[in-house]
């Protein structure tokens, strides 16, 4: 099991399906470099998000299937609920393993954690290359300018960062948006229940951490959203 910096477990924290998270990811072996592009799929677990928790569950399958196609993904579950939980997977290579995961965590109430995924997604970028982080939320509850500077050091490391947001909260669509700006990534927003546009949304960005801009550019072909991500990212 890995740990985001500075993510101690709170006390009263060690229920059941805290523990379960924890031997499931225990037994999910840390993969060897492989060649395969590595994304770090983050998001926001405080008591608004079970809808959309739960969407991503049934879609995460589809950010393997579409990566495939250049080389396949690596992918590490983040997550963050109550007031200092942040909590992060090893990297797997298959959604059966990514669905196992998320299906042993619940939502719990609690504030926006998005610096502590900032954080922990630079420090993974200084050990080994990640191609993109995708971070799925609805709200922001801390110093739009602290965040900025994180994503400016994503930059430095070269990880794009693809921020989606459900709702339209405005504060929330403009630091996120600043994020993506920032990192050369994308934004985009979807609403409650968009199943449908959040799974484009992974799609491509899951091409993208695959196989870079040329895989997006292909999955672009048949896919507005694809456009729409590559449309912000110039030059990348």
């Amino acid at each position: 099991m890995n740990k985001p910096p500075t993510a101690p477990v709170p006390k009263g924290a060690s229920s059941a399906e805290v523990a379960a998270f924890v031997e499931a990811a225990r037994r999910t072996p840390a993969l060897a470099a492989s060649g395969r592009g590595r994304l770090i799929f983050a998001l926001d677990a405080t008591m608004s998000r079970q809808p959309t928790w739960d969407i991503a569950q049934r879609l995460q399958m589809r950010m393997f299937q579409v990566a495939a196609k250049s080389g396949g993904l690596e992918v590490q579950l983040v997550f963050y609920r109550g007031l200092s939980e942040c909590r992060a997977s090893a990297f797997v290579s298959d959604g059966r393993g990514l669905a196992e995961l998320m299906s042993r965590i619940s939502v719990k109430g609690g504030e926006t954690q998005i610096r502590r995924v900032l954080a922990h997604a630079r420090d993974q970028a200084g050990h080994a290359k990640v191609g993109a982080l995708v971070f799925v939320g609805d709200a922001v509850e801390e110093n739009p300018d602290t965040l900025a500077g994180l994503a400016g050091e994503l930059a430095l490391k070269g990880v794009k960062a693809f921020m989606f947001q459900e709702g339209n909260d405005p504060a929330a669509r403009r630091v996120f948006a600043e994020i993506a700006r920032l990192t050369g990534g994308a934004y985009d927003a979807f609403d409650a229940g968009a199943s449908e546009r959040l799974e484009s949304l992974l799609r491509g960005a899951a091409a993208y951490a695959a196989g870079g801009r040329a895989a997006l550019e292909r999955e672009a072909v048949a896919d507005s959203s694809a456009r729409f991500l590559l449309s912000q990212m110039r030059g990348s």
